[in-house]
């Protein structure tokens, strides 16, 4: 006799049972979940979460010159891009229908200042690279930071006085910013500088200069996190950020205060909601989401994306895969898109079937 479900039951010219069934009473080895994974075709009829084209989004960086590819020494394979390469990395994300690239400034020592004034300037790289863009390729989607940040000469996202940060002034300038962003063809504009209000304010901007149709990404829940290092060397602030960010960006040790951020953000008027970064907090994105179940995602910053380059430089992990697994872990824990410095090879990989 054998049992089976806990039944006896008479063998009839069955198989050798394994020996784990002589030890495990009650085990019914008819269900054996490897039958799904058996084979590459059958894992993919039964894939729960399916990464495209269409969940990416590319960062870029823009520098001043013409044909300008300057390496960023901590982000591997990242480059600043002159206007002229923006163009045509845009033209390369057409080719792989990546729907959407977003630009941000390195702006040269000289034009940095207290108060950022050249985010004001409509001729500054990033109205420019606006512009060129769309003139070639209006069809690719262009999202730009609302933050003053690139522009500052001590390296804060907003103004400051005697160290603080001034919130209600900061957010008339980055109204002001948004607005001049629009003009010059943005079609999402995503404050990432983490202002009381100012979802709202840009909101009203926005509609009240004929800007309607422009979306508003809220970076929404963005953390307080030592995953930026990178960025930072990117856009060139690393070197003149005085303090930290912490009075004005989240705790990482919180979550139910970005249900309250998210919440305050999409009653203003935010189209799409980030969280940022993203690794270290899969588990703020599934709140999100499942919370609110607006257009959420994420920001694979940096950092992360650093890590797996250096890890994988090293031969520590394999790198393609775990890129395809990093961002995988996005569209599991509810995204609907990343903002990832991995877009165009990922896109590269699954055109080529992988």
């Amino acid at each position: 006799m054998a049992i089976k479900f806990g039944r006896p039951i008479e063998l009839r010219d069955e198989p050798p049972r394994p020996a784990a069934a002589a030890t495990a009473p009650g085990l019914d080895l008819t269900i054996r979940m490897r039958r799904n994974r058996k084979s590459e075709w059958s894992r993919r009829m039964v894939r729960e979460h399916v990464l495209t084209t269409d969940d990416l989004i590319w960062p870029l960086f823009i520098t001043a010159g013409d044909n300008q590819r300057v390496p960023v020494p901590s982000m591997p394979g990242v480059f600043r891009l002159s206007v002229d390469q923006i163009v045509r990395e845009a033209e390369r994300a057409m080719k792989l229908t990546i729907p959407c690239i977003a630009l941000f400034p390195y702006t040269d020592p000289s034009l940095r200042d207290e108060t950022g004034s050249e985010a004001l300037n409509r001729d500054n790289l990033v109205c420019r690279a606006i512009g060129a863009v769309k003139k070639e390729f209006p069809d690719i989607g262009v999202l730009c930071d609302a933050a003053l940040d690139p522009y500052t000469s001590h390296g804060h996202d907003g103004l400051l006085r005697d160290g603080i940060i001034l919130n209600d002034e900061t957010v008339a300038l980055l109204v002001e910013q948004s607005v001049i962003q629009a003009e010059a063809g943005c079609d999402i504009i995503a404050p990432s500088d983490m202002m009381d209000g100012r979802v709202g304010a840009i909101r009203a901007a926005l509609d009240d200069r004929g800007h309607t149709d422009v979306q508003i990404m809220a970076y929404a829940a963005k953390y307080a996190s030592a995953f930026y290092g990178p960025f930072r060397d990117a856009i060139g602030s690393s070197k003149t950020l005085s303090g930290d960010k912490r009075t004005y960006q989240m705790d990482p040790a919180n979550v139910d205060e970005s249900i309250r951020e998210v919440g305050i953000d999409v009653a203003e008027g935010a189209d799409m909601v980030m969280v940022k970064p993203g690794l270290p907090y899969l588990d703020v994105l599934r709140r999100v989401k499942d919370t609110f179940g607006m257009p959420t995602f994420a920001y694979q910053v940096s950092g992360e994306y650093a890590m797996i380059m250096a890890a994988a430089a090293n031969g520590w992990i394999d790198g393609d895969r775990t890129m395809v697994e990093s961002l995988t872990a996005f569209k599991r824990a509810g995204a609907d898109g990343v903002l990832t410095y991995f877009a165009a090879d990922m896109a590269e990989k699954l055109k080529a079937g992988g």
